[in-house]
């Protein structure tokens, strides 16, 4: 009898979250992940923090190595595998050997796109080259590690101000070298509200780094193919170190190339059980699609923990089951240096997009009790629907202790609770960890 092949494209997060639900429910399937990198199951999210120094050993960033997998769960994963075409009428695949350069053809009973997302890379000439980084996957972080070791540069221009900028403005911090960061638009963190994100660029200035905001950068200076400096339309930068950290879009140029449909920002379209529109090809993390709760309509998120959970549930499915993956609220957290942001829901720009009636409430309290030793800042917003009062959003800026505590929210946001329901939870309180009142609880008050 003719085993089952079970073919997934992509072995970080969401590909071998897959793996493992795959192979509970089908022991005797055959198992292949093709990976393009020296390295699956790896934490990307955890590369600043290998910069910074805080992480010793790349080691400790992978989970799991190809030879682990076939040890414990009799899995084959080849890495530094490019899977180049997929043939959905022969239920086929062209793979590039990136080591031998062999290109060879495979087949699937089963097959999971798992490619992930890649960088957004500015249309600047030169860009190619020492000295600019732009981090996706683990091997663009040690290439940067490298990079830094042999070179030792001293002044670094982070592009890009959101989730990846910040964390890496962070690192360079940290390793005392002169940092700026550039940005097009006039704030920080394009997914908090303006008046939060004021707060944000404020707490960035007092650690160290420099702040160009509403600043296009133009190209790059080199000298003797090493980087000198970063042209913005404002002026001109030194730098011998660059970080692209524009954000990413959804790797799905595979899947659109054999003929699947995308949808929300040019992610794999998926339905609730992770499932694309041909049969027995499924789809999950960065490049898929998900679902927005709250706002009710398609949505995209490069999240690890997403990644993590999409693959869980396309795996389950490929293995027999029917489980839903219910969708998102839009949850995030960060940090630069003392600061820590926080986010979940809907913002201001994104309620008046979808023509929705909100009215918010800004507060700013203690994280623990003012009486005990360092009680740290936390400034809360919270938006509401008018009428009804169901909480549609928050966002958090403060010190240490302030960041996880949008957890709460996320989790009134899954339940549909309004503010009145959110004041009457039952959270914890001892004076080293809140007030008798949480901060959450405060700023909900303020709509009742």
């Amino acid at each position: 009898m003719k085993r089952e092949r079970i073919v997934i494209i992509g072995g970080d997060a969401a590909g071998m979250s897959a793996v493992g639900q795959v192979r509970k429910r089908r022991p005797h399937a055959e198992i292949l992940v093709y990976e393009r990198s020296p390295h699956t199951s790896y934490s990307a999210c955890g590369i600043p923090y290998y910069v910074a120094g805080l992480v010793d050993d790349e080691q400790k960033l992978i989970v799991r190595t190809p030879e682990e997998f076939m040890q414990k769960q009799n899995v084959q994963v080849r890495i530094s595998h490019e899977v180049l075409s997929v043939d959905f009428h022969s239920r086929a695949i062209s793979v590039l050997n990136h080591q031998t350069g062999e290109i060879f053809t495979d087949t699937y009973d089963q097959l999971l796109f798992a490619t992930g997302a890649q960088p957004i890379l500015p249309p600047i000439p030169d860009l190619e080259g020492k000295g600019v980084f732009a981090l996706s996957i683990l091997e663009d972080g040690l290439n940067l590690q490298r990079y830094i070791e042999e070179k030792g540069p001293r002044n670094v221009v982070v592009v890009g101000g959101g989730y990846i900028g910040l964390e890496m403005a962070e690192a360079f911090c940290i390793r005392q070298m002169n940092v700026c960061l550039v940005d097009r638009s006039y704030q920080v963190m394009n997914t908090f509200d303006m008046d939060m994100a004021d707060l944000i660029a404020e707490a960035i200035r007092c650690a160290g780094t420099t702040l160009y905001l509403g600043e296009t950068m133009k190209g790059v200076e080199r000298e003797k193919g090493n980087i000198k400096a970063v042209m913005t339309d404002q002026r001109t930068i030194p730098a011998d170190l660059v970080v692209l950290g524009l954000g990413v879009r959804p790797n799905s140029k595979l899947a659109k190339e054999a003929g699947l449909p995308l949808g929300y920002k040019d992610s794999i379209r998926v339905d609730e059980f992770m499932q694309t529109e041909e049969e027995g090809v499924w789809a999950a993390g960065d490049c898929s699609q998900t679902w927005h709760r709250v706002a009710n309509r398609p949505f995209w998120v490069p999240l690890g923990s997403v990644a993590n959970k999409t693959g869980r549930v396309a795996g389950m499915n490929m293995g027999g089951e029917r489980e839903r993956f219910p969708g998102v609220v839009g949850t995030a957290v960060s940090k630069h240096c003392n600061l820590e942001v926080a986010r979940t829901g809907l913002s201001e720009k994104e309620l008046e997009d979808l023509g929705m009636h909100y009215e918010t409430v800004t507060i700013r309290s203690h994280v623990r009790a003012g009486y005990y030793p360092e009680p740290g800042t936390i400034n809360v917003k919270m938006i509401t629907e008018v009428p009804g009062g169901r909480i549609l959003g928050a966002q958090i800026v403060g010190t240490h202790g302030s960041a996880k505590r949008i957890d709460v929210v996320a989790a009134a946001l899954s339940a549909g609770m309004t503010a009145r329901e959110l004041v009457n939870l039952d959270l914890g309180y001892a004076p080293p960890f809140s007030l008798p009142w949480d901060p959450i609880q405060i700023a909900a008050r303020q709509f009742l």
